[in-house]
């Protein structure tokens, strides 16, 4: 099984209007509502390509039974943590200039994180465990190490999506797929990295420390893939970039997806990409068929030693 964990899920509500005005009355043209986190990301992607999974987390009040109800719709299971505080909703405002409002994520009490120990307790080897999205600061890094060290010890694939303080003590557990942007892969050697041969420079001391594959989200320009072995590149497709949220979420759900089906990382590397560009191209998240369309169009090079990247 696969298993995604949202720590602070939301619910976005997206506006879209030709212009907003801050301190006046603004109407809206059209509105949606998503759920929202990187976990949750992951698991409708998942679905979307054919991947049974289970969604794990936090939720409370209405805006929690929106969220579960809207997976379960769209076919995802879910066995979330209910929380006494209602789930945050988020403000998406796009207009001329996009505006964000993002609500704080609950409190969560010593029993709550004790409920989510056990789930993953019982989880089994050869099943995944995809942490994803922000870890609260509240939360002891202790308690998300010894997720992550649960995850070795059973032998259950820990997919890793996170940044800052958190990414940096738990890529120590060399979990089995990590996929930093540029500015986050900077932050794990507190370094400044502005090219491609310095990203691949840190990726692969990421995957020589144990890390078994690092994905470099390189945004239009495409992505890295590195093991302790090898390193590739890829090239995204060439399309119109409506949307942006929920790419590389999209990204780790092909690779996943591929890899469950193949065991083998380059082609889920390759059909990760196209599934985030897939995304990039539509104003929600990707669809199979969406993906299948630009798989082709997904083109890798091996980077040997010497090589120049530009």
């Amino acid at each position: 099984m696969i298993y995604t964990c949202t720590i602070t899920p939301s619910v976005d509500y997206t506006t879209y209007l030709p212009s907003f005005e801050n301190g006046k009355l603004n109407r809206t043209s059209e509105v949606f509502y998503y759920p929202g986190g990187k976990g949750i990301n992951v698991s409708r992607v998942l679905k979307r390509l054919g991947a049974r999974n289970k969604a794990l987390g936090f939720i409370g009040g209405f805006t929690g039974n929106y969220i579960e109800d809207f997976l379960l719709r769209e076919g995802v299971e879910t066995d979330f943590i209910e929380t006494a505080e209602i789930t945050r909703i988020n403000v998406k405002i796009k207009a001329a200039e996009e505006t964000e409002l993002n609500g704080p994520g609950p409190a969560l009490r010593a029993n709550d994180l004790a409920q989510l120990t056990e789930k993953i307790n019982n989880m089994e080897k050869g099943d995944w465990l995809v942490l994803a999205g922000s870890l609260p600061a509240e939360i002891p890094l202790s308690y998300f190490s010894e997720i992550a060290e649960r995850c070795s010890e059973r032998q259950i694939r820990f997919v890793l999506d996170t940044s800052g303080p958190a990414l940096k003590e738990l890529v120590k557990f060399s979990p089995f797929l990590i996929k930093p942007n540029i500015h986050e892969l900077g932050e794990l050697f507190d370094a400044a990295i502005s090219t491609k041969a310095e990203a691949l420079h840190y990726a692969k001391k990421l995957a020589a420390g144990g890390v078994e594959n690092v994905i470099v989200s390189l945004g239009g320009d495409g992505a890295l893939w590195i093991n302790e072995s090898s390193a590739f590149e890829a090239k995204a497709p060439i399309g119109k970039v409506v949307n942006t949220v929920g790419s590389g979420d999209s990204l780790v759900s092909g690779f996943i997806a591929s890899y469950c089906e193949t065991e083998d990382p380059l082609e889920a590397f390759k059909y990760g990409v196209a599934s985030g560009s897939a995304t990039a191209f539509r104003s929600d998240l990707c669809r199979k068929e969406d993906v299948e369309a630009l798989a082709g169009e997904v083109h890798v090079k091996e980077i040997k030693h010497g090589d120049v990247i530009v």
